[in-house]
């Protein structure tokens, strides 16, 4: 999953890149209102962690500018803890969820997993697909009830699949969800962890869609 982190503290912005990519999100950081709103017009991402007091442009205005263009990404602002009118406006302009500040990690990770379990139209904290179950929350992977290892990028391109069946992703956008900004690229970087994925819970739960990228079947279409 991709993250953009808009943030002009940086202490706070460093110890926030460093949990989430320790949670291995892949984290863009921009540290002003009109870098967030650049990088929100020309990448795709799955949330977006908004500070509202930004430089050259505040944001609520890069919100404002979001939900203007129809874009529904999930957008948790984060607000001073006195600032309740900051807050309220948020929330009226389009954010999803706020957290106040100093906020606490645990609770950060626990509604970032919350708002993209929303997104995916999901309420439940487990995804399952026969006898395949994974947990965001720990990243756990099981496979008939039994541990199942898997590495960080094998989890990032096997997550997104998962959460619903049926859709498909092509290689572009899984590799939006695997590197941030800073990553290398490999040309093979989805094939090998999709690969991975397969050898360790099953070859039918990713399929490929000759053209278009991958999906994980919906329950009694496999084919």
């Amino acid at each position: 999953m991709r993250i953009l982190l808009a943030e002009d503290d940086t202490m706070i912005g460093e110890v926030v890149l460093d949990t989430l990519r320790a949670e291995h999100y892949a984290v863009d950081w921009v540290k002003d209102g009109a870098m967030a709103d650049t990088a929100l017009l020309t990448g795709r991402y799955d949330l977006v962690l908004l500070d509202l007091g930004l430089p050259r442009q505040d944001g609520l205005a890069v919100l404002r500018a979001l939900r203007a263009r129809r874009d529904r990404t999930p957008v948790l602002v984060a607000t001073a803890r006195d600032a309740v009118a900051e807050r309220v406006a948020g929330l009226d302009t389009g954010a999803d969820d706020y957290i106040v500040k100093p906020y606490d990690l645990h609770e950060l990770l626990a509604r970032i997993r919350a708002l993209l379990r929303r997104a995916d139209g999901r309420a439940e904290p487990a995804y399952e697909w026969g006898a395949v179950r994974i947990v965001p929350a720990t990243r756990e992977a099981s496979l008939a009830g039994q541990p199942v290892p898997l590495s960080a990028r094998e989890w990032a391109v096997l997550e997104p699949l998962l959460a619903r069946p049926g859709r498909v992703l092509s290689r572009q956008q899984l590799e939006e969800k695997l590197y941030s900004w800073r990553d290398d690229i490999s040309s093979n970087a989805v094939e090998v962890y999709i690969h991975g994925v397969r050898k360790k819970l099953g070859a039918g739960l990713i399929q490929n869609v000759r053209g278009l990228g991958y999906l994980v079947p919906v329950q009694g279409a496999e084919s």
